[in-house]
């Protein structure tokens, strides 16, 4: 940009941090085309900022092939002037799966730590989910549409469970699940820089983290409400559609 201009540098730096631009970062997203877009997302809106009395709102889902990765060498620490350095190569020790609800009311996590991802593991969990909250309460679980989440064997299981209640996503809008924010710092706390050395000690990393949680627990807050959300959705789509 520099050598186009004729500028230097240093004042194409300045005119780029006083207009908040930042080239060199991208982002990505995707507009949801499920036809019932708007009236998934006012439904799950709804129960994070409204959520019914006498029921608990979990926000579910699934963090699947965590990879336990055991560097060939050894970290070497960050010191003065270098950063944090590993080796690119690594072992691989297997994978695990991990089933998670969070408790939009205070924060809590309900887990459980499985070898595969098939609708028996997804079933087992709902089993778990309900010996784990009080049974006076309703339960909303706030899903994606992945295939063992529909199975019918686990519906079958639901209408025998009628204090179950599904809300599914929109298609393409897993930002819409709470859950996925807390896998998101589970990563970048412990899984991101993690060494592990076997499937055993990612396990045993996973379940400390779940502990270390459920003992100070903190709720994520939406504040999003869905008009602004859709507001903003049709501004993008308008972007997108004129080029501007």
């Amino acid at each position: 940009m520099a050598a186009a201009t004729g500028l230097s540098p240093t004042m194409v730096h300045r005119i780029w941090k006083d207009h908040g631009l930042k080239p060199h970062l991208t982002e990505t997203f995707k507009l949801s085309t499920d036809p019932q877009f708007v009236e998934k997302l006012r439904d799950i809106v709804g129960l994070y900022l409204n959520p019914p009395e006498h029921a608990l709102v979990l926000s579910v889902d699934e963090k699947s092939q965590i990879q336990a990765l055991d560097r060939t060498q050894p970290l070497l620490p960050m010191r003065k002037g270098h950063p944090e350095t590993h080796t690119h190569d690594y072992v691989r020790h297997g994978t695990a799966t991990l089933f998670a609800a969070l408790s939009v009311l205070d924060g809590t996590v309900i887990a459980s730590v499985k070898k595969r991802h098939r609708h028996q593991e997804f079933l087992a969990f709902l089993k778990q989910i309900n010996r784990e909250t009080p049974r006076t309460l309703e339960l909303h679980l706030i899903l994606d549409n992945y295939g063992t989440h529909k199975h019918p064997n686990v519906k079958v299981w639901l209408s025998k469970h009628p204090r179950f209640h599904l809300h599914f996503t929109p298609t393409s809008s897993s930002w819409l699940n709470m859950i996925e924010r807390w896998f998101a710092n589970l990563t970048e706390k412990r899984l991101r820089r993690g060494v592990f050395k076997s499937l055993q000690s990612l396990i045993r990393t996973l379940e400390a983290y779940i502990r270390e949680n459920n003992q100070n627990p903190s709720p994520i807050t939406w504040t999003a409400k869905a008009n602004n959300i859709l507001a903003k959705i049709t501004r993008c789509k308008e972007a997108l559609e004129t080029g501007h």
